[in-house]
């Protein structure tokens, strides 16, 4: 079980370092080729979801790492999980429903670390 933690873990983290360290960091027109629904998100909105995934990326590896306040970890995913919940729904609001397959398999690798880190 461990093993497996520190490998879908290890995923995600990678996953959302990488995006949400995008919408950090990147203008409005460099995000819209890859994430369409920033046309319509202020762009604070997208920066505080970066910044979320990017604590989320941390809490699924430090807290385990560290042995320091584990349930962190727990708490990371099921975060991570809600992230997907809203990704969705944005999604089928704008009639996107064909776009939703990555949410849906990052959902069900969060939720397997959820599982997973208990």
């Amino acid at each position: 079980m461990e093993i497996a933690y520190w490998i879908v873990g290890g995923l995600l983290a990678v996953f959302y370092l990488y995006a949400g360290g995008k919408k950090i960091t990147q203008s409005q027109e460099r995000l819209l080729p890859m994430m369409g629904w920033v046309d319509r998100v202020p762009m604070p909105l997208v920066r505080t979801i970066g910044v979320l995934e990017v604590l989320g990326a941390a809490g699924l590896i430090l807290p385990r790492l560290t042995g320091i306040a584990p349930w962190l970890a727990v708490a990371a995913a099921a975060g991570l999980v809600l992230i997907q919940v809203g990704g969705i729904a944005v999604h089928l609001s704008r009639g996107e429903a064909r776009l939703i397959g990555l949410n849906i398999g990052l959902l069900v690798a969060a939720a397997a670390a959820v599982w997973l880190a208990f």
